[in-house]
């Protein structure tokens, strides 16, 4: 086992918040003490089961805890999704039924094992405690906190003001999700910043209840392709874990360049020394592309195998990388002999350019190729077999009629 210095680096690494420090050291020290593995908490909200690497951020940080030794124990919240977490929500949520939530957690498993050590790790449901307390139980439960301290969440806050309904029941949200804290013992628990409430009321529950308090670790939101929003999949700037090897690694490269550091930091397992190394080759002036190609390659090792990573790399370099033209790409058929002006409405109605001004911007731009070579003449007449590569990804092959 590593020391307590060299894990905390580690442990530490890409975190926003960490509540705190001195407790997280003490821990490691008693671990390695007396040779007994943390107890790493994630609690999974049973309702949106796609993953993509922003969801995936706090699942590396606990696979980097696995390899350090640690345990993840994961809650599948099939008790408490039946109220549904109203964190960041403007009004209530409907409950999910419990064919919802196991097919959702069976989609979940799917996915978290791409990531998590599934020797190293524990799934549980939290009906298994939850759903056997009695009302004595839960009136206990609900005088360990105040309504002022619920209020105290923006959600409620907002929803109060603009005289939304707040359910009684979804009080007891955050409740519930740290009394499984409680049932676990748990040592670390991990979420993202949306998730700060409902984890430091683990903290408070296991303190009024006279347990040691957890570490609550808040993982930052990794921002998509646009570089601006969240990685989202509604607005299709995110890379799914699932995706192609071809997809993921061409869409790791597309990342503007000021993301370069913090995707290492929240999406590989790189360890710091190494990730200083390449914050210190950015700062003299490395080309960023060669660096975003490592970290490409990088992230599409962890998902896929090394011959797949293979295929992507010379996917990529064949495509976009050598500006040569790859072997698979759509076809257009066209009248013979075709003039390059009179097959523009054919491209715009086949999605490969959005308008006639587009074109011809690019075309003004040196953004078009034919056969490799750049186009200008809007008169050229096109041959079978010929090339078009419009802007820097687009490529259509020329089939004329017979």
């Amino acid at each position: 086992m590593k020391s307590v210095e060299e894990q905390l680096r580690i442990i530490v690494k890409g975190v926003s918040k960490l509540v705190d420090e001195d407790e997280l050291r003490s821990k490691l020290t008693e671990s390695i003490k007396n040779n007994r593995p943390l107890t790493i908490k994630l609690g999974l909200d049973p309702s949106a089961p796609d993953i993509h690497l922003g969801h995936a951020v706090v699942l590396r940080k606990i696979k980097q805890m696995q390899d350090l030794g640690h345990e993840a124990v994961i809650i599948i919240g099939d008790f408490t999704g039946k109220i549904g977490d109203p964190s960041g929500k403007s009004k209530g949520r409907n409950a999910l039924t419990d064919k919802q939530v196991k097919e959702n957690a069976r989609t979940y498993f799917e996915q978290i094992f791409k990531v998590l050590d599934k020797e190293k790790t524990t799934v549980r449901y939290n009906s298994e405690w939850l759903s056997d307390l009695n009302f004595k139980d839960v009136l206990r439960l609900a005088a360990t906190t105040t309504v002022a301290r619920m209020m105290e969440r923006d959600d409620f806050q907002n929803r109060f003001t603009n005289n939304i309904p707040i359910g009684i029941h979804e009080f007891f949200y955050p409740l519930m999700q740290a009394y499984d804290s409680i049932e676990l013992k748990a040592d670390i628990e991990l979420g993202g910043t949306d998730q700060t409430f409902n984890i430091l009321m683990g903290r408070t529950l296991q303190k009024t209840m006279g347990q040691a308090q957890q570490v609550a670790m808040f993982m930052p939101l990794l921002e998509g392709l646009d570089g601006v929003e969240k990685m989202s999949k509604s607005l299709g700037n995110y890379i799914g874990v699932y995706e192609s090897a071809e997809v993921m690694f061409k869409k790791v490269m597309e990342i503007p360049d000021k993301l370069i550091v913090k995707y290492f930091e929240l999406a590989t397992d790189e360890h710091p020394n190494h990730i200083e190394i390449i914050k210190q080759e950015l700062d003299e002036g490395k080309n960023p592309r060669d660096i975003k190609y490592f970290l490409a390659e990088i992230i599409t090792r962890l998902y896929h195998t090394e011959e797949e990573v293979a295929s992507a790399k010379e996917y990529y370099d064949t495509a976009f990388g050598k500006k040569a033209i790859p072997e698979q790409i759509p076809e257009l058929t066209v009248k013979t002999q075709s003039r390059l002006i009179e097959i523009i409405p054919l491209l715009v109605e086949n999605g490969f350019i959005k308008s006639n001004g587009e074109f011809r911007r690019l075309i003004q731009q040196n953004g078009v190729q034919l056969n490799q070579k750049k186009l200008e003449d809007m008169e050229t007449v096109l041959s079978d077999g010929d090339v078009l590569k419009i802007g820097k990804k687009r490529f259509v092959k020329i089939v004329s009629e017979i």
